[in-house]
């Protein structure tokens, strides 16, 4: 640390304020969950209501006592505010209850910092923290005067909080730059998997929401799932095969909260670019959250901050063995798919997220039929690379009678990269053709 403050410990005092001017006030539980999985161990729980925030203790004097009372009743080594504390706010607090504060977006940062395993996300977290940290500094350094002048010890006579200051932009600006380094990697993978014409499929949705169960269930891939917030930090690229798509990237992206800090946004650009450049964003829900209405509405904000919101979204109810619910998949007016109900832990429904998927992704599927003759063998193969071959039979004169499934847009690819004709095509073809016709 750049700067003294009072020790920290792991038994905390949560304080939880309803403000008659919010217009959406924090939710309680939530904000418990956030400090269990902090590792934090939450000793006493401290509410209240005002009409406003004390300018200049948020909780006022009276509430400011009762804190402090708590502290000492259950041995409290820090207090966590359910609420964003401006950093006088929090510097007073400190001062008279002598003990470390944090807000929210502290908390959430703290989550994050434990959960960063990549080197992106640990930079990304390091970003985060010293944005924060920099309207913060000011709180250790008060008692240092300005260096003295004298031989050998004159210059600009800047003081420690100053020093700090441009170290702290300084080390902002060196990270930024590998962030953008990174950005720039990302880009060139987007747009190798977009010449391979390669859809991207981004997982997203309220942290907690089982994003990161039904990933490694889906890609039979081991990454870190646990029944705790932001779980899942870092984002993971597999690839999967879907019906009538062929090879589909899945990414699974670090989950949304309400009220996401906006430094938390910014710094994790690179992550969230994930999310704003996929050709479908599947938003997972855990529909046996009693708030999930109001989760959806936040993971909802988070797409439009980030400028995801025009991209396709395809709903995926997830935990229905919690509610008793049988997997199903909903349709709209136009007989078009808008959400699945499945249980990713119970591994039920998931084919019905693939024939979502295959939906969705294929577009129109077109299913001609194909009669190839033994020299037209490369042709088969092409399409047989494309998984487009439902079944083949071999006549008397060793002609190959294809039966075909695949979307337009590759039907289309296809005649045009081989310069055949609709009327090669034709699934009617006399017993005497031999292969098809070239323009």
């Amino acid at each position: 640390m750049l700067f003294e403050r009072p020790n920290s410990g792991e038994r905390a005092i949560l304080v939880h304020l309803n403000l008659n001017s919010e217009d959406e006030r924090e939710d309680a539980d939530e904000f418990v969950q956030l400090v269990t999985s902090a590792g934090g161990d939450p000793v006493a729980f401290i509410t209240g209501q005002r009409q406003h925030p004390d300018p200049r203790s948020f909780v006022g004097s009276g509430k400011l006592a009762e804190i402090r009372q708590a502290l000492q009743d259950h041995d409290g080594e820090l207090v966590l505010f359910n609420h964003a504390l401006s950093p006088s706010q929090e510097r007073n607090i400190e001062r008279e209850l002598q003990c470390r504060v944090l807000d929210r977006t502290g908390l959430i940062l703290d989550i994050f910092a434990q959960r960063a395993r990549t080197h992106e996300g640990k930079l990304q977290v390091e970003l985060a923290q010293l944005e924060h940290m920099s309207t913060r500094l000011i709180r250790g350094w008060t008692h240092l005067e300005r260096q003295k002048g004298g031989i050998g010890l004159r210059g600009p006579g800047e003081t420690q909080l100053e020093t700090d200051r441009r170290l702290l932009r300084a080390r902002i600006k060196s990270i930024q730059s590998r962030l953008s380094k990174v950005r720039r990697q990302r880009d060139q993978a987007r747009r190798a998997r977009q010449r391979a014409d390669i859809p991207a499929v981004s997982l997203v949705g309220y942290t907690n929401a089982g994003k990161s169960t039904l990933f490694n269930v889906l890609t039979e891939s081991t990454v870190y799932a646990a029944d705790q917030l932001f779980a899942t930090l870092d984002p993971t690229l597999r690839r999967i095969q879907v019906d009538d798509v062929g090879p589909v990237v899945l990414a699974d992206t670090v989950g949304f909260i309400r009220h996401l800090p906006h430094k938390l946004v910014e710094a994790f650009r690179a992550t969230l670019e994930e999310a704003t450049l996929a050709d479908l964003l599947v938003h997972v829900v855990d529909c046996a959250d009693p708030e999930r209405s109001d989760n959806v509405r936040q993971v909802k904000n988070v797409l439009e901050e980030i400028g995801a919101d025009s991209i396709p979204v395809l709903e995926v109810y997830n935990k229905t063995d919690l509610l008793g619910t049988t997997p199903r998949i909903e349709r709209n007016e136009h007989g078009d798919v808008t959400r699945v109900w499945l249980s990713a832990q119970r591994q039920q429904g998931l084919e019905l997220l693939g024939d979502a998927l295959a939906e969705i992704l294929s577009g129109d599927i077109v299913e001609p039929e194909l009669v190839l003759n033994a020299s037209d063998g490369r042709l088969r193969a092409r399409l047989y690379q494309l998984n487009a071959i439902q079944s083949e039979q071999l006549d008397e004169a060793g002609r190959f009678h294809l039966k075909l499934r695949l979307p337009s847009v590759d039907w289309q690819r296809f005649l045009a990269a081989e310069s055949l004709s609709e009327a090669s095509l034709n699934t009617q073809q006399s017993s005497d053709e031999m292969s098809p016709t070239r323009r």
